[in-house]
């Protein structure tokens, strides 16, 4: 599968990131990204570039998305000069953006209407793991369809799980995406008690880490906050539409939610604050200003960077399960 042409939309901090590694590995690649610089980026080290996303699709055999919103999947599979324009059958079309489950299934029905095969694949794990290729990734599609795509998949990830028909990856990818951005809040508050109440900051973030209260974003999100650099490359504007999707999940079925509409309002007062491309941790700013404090600690880092090396992608197989199922 690795010997395929493959095209890359939306070259983001995300996008770029994946793609980037693709590149690396030699795949044949062809970009398209409404920013020019991002695009030159890319050509200057040996990829080719589209004119429009239907130029991309005829070009190459496989379709990666990577795009902010289900708004602009749709725009970008759908537009007269969109992929489907350009597919064929036997082409694959792979959603690695945060969408919503229906769009997912909608688009994807759209595309095996044309003979081609798809996958929502979105990826969990941060910018930092993206660029070395050691981010997680869920695959939502029929078994034939993901063992297909894995040798890709095993470029872009490090963790790759298939988690059953199209749009349960999506699913499970806001869920996920919901229980960081819970955290990330607690952490807020977390933080600014201890820095209100005396505590030393370096020692409150160890403290936390070998405690039952650690987590990923701890050790991620608390580190550029304590920096007070905030930069984990997502915006308040993204978490929001995060957020909303789990939510918009929920209630269709059924399911009484508390948490997350205070979550969504915390942020959507964040984003009235501070505007919609601020950096999603300062929503500890919120804190800081109505105590009057700034919560910052020396010694860590602006940025977070993936140390770890980079090694072949793997299935990951679910608990309870002896190997990946046969067959669907």
């Amino acid at each position: 599968m690795t010997d395929l042409r493959i095209g890359f939309i939306g070259l983001g901090n995300v996008g770029g990131a994946l793609a980037g590694n693709l590149l690396r590995h030699g795949v044949d690649l062809t970009v398209r990204d409404l920013d020019p610089a991002r695009v030159a980026a890319f050509t200057s080290r040996g990829a080719k570039s589209a004119a429009s996303p239907a130029g991309l699709a005829r070009a190459v055999d496989l379709v990666i998305t990577c795009l902010p919103s289900p708004a602009a999947s749709a725009a970008v599979l759908e537009a007269p000069d969109g992929v489907l324009a350009g597919l064929s059958p036997g082409k694959v079309w792979l959603e690695m953006s945060t969408t919503d489950q229906a769009e997912a299934i909608r688009l994807a029905a759209r595309v095996e209407a044309l003979g081609g095969t798809a996958l929502d694949c979105p990826v969990s794990g941060g910018c930092h793991r993206a660029a070395t290729g050691n981010i997680s990734i869920f695959a939502g599609g029929s078994r034939a369809a993901f063992e297909r795509v894995l040798p890709v998949l095993s470029i872009l990830g490090r963790s790759i799980l298939h988690t059953g028909p199209v749009g349960s990856a999506s699913a499970l990818k806001v869920l996920t995406n919901y229980l960081a951005t819970v955290h990330l809040a607690a952490l807020a508050e977390a933080l600014t008690v201890a820095r209100v109440a005396g505590l030393d900051l370096n020692t409150t973030y160890e403290g936390i880490r070998i405690s039952s209260g650690n987590s990923f974003v701890h050790e991620t999100e608390s580190q550029v906050i304590l920096n007070g650099s905030r930069d984990i490359g997502f915006t308040m504007e993204l978490v929001i539409k995060d957020v909303g999707l789990f939510e918009a999940l929920g209630r269709a079925h059924g399911v009484p939610l508390e948490l997350s509409p205070l979550v969504l309002s915390l942020f959507r007062d964040g984003l009235r604050r501070y505007g919609p491309r601020e950096h999603s941790p300062n929503i500890i700013r919120r804190l800081e200003e109505a105590c009057g404090v700034r919560v910052q600690a020396p010694g860590f880092p602006a940025q977070i960077v993936d140390d770890q090396p980079k090694v072949p992608g793997a299935e990951v197989v679910p608990r309870g399960q002896r190997g990946p199922p046969a067959g669907t």
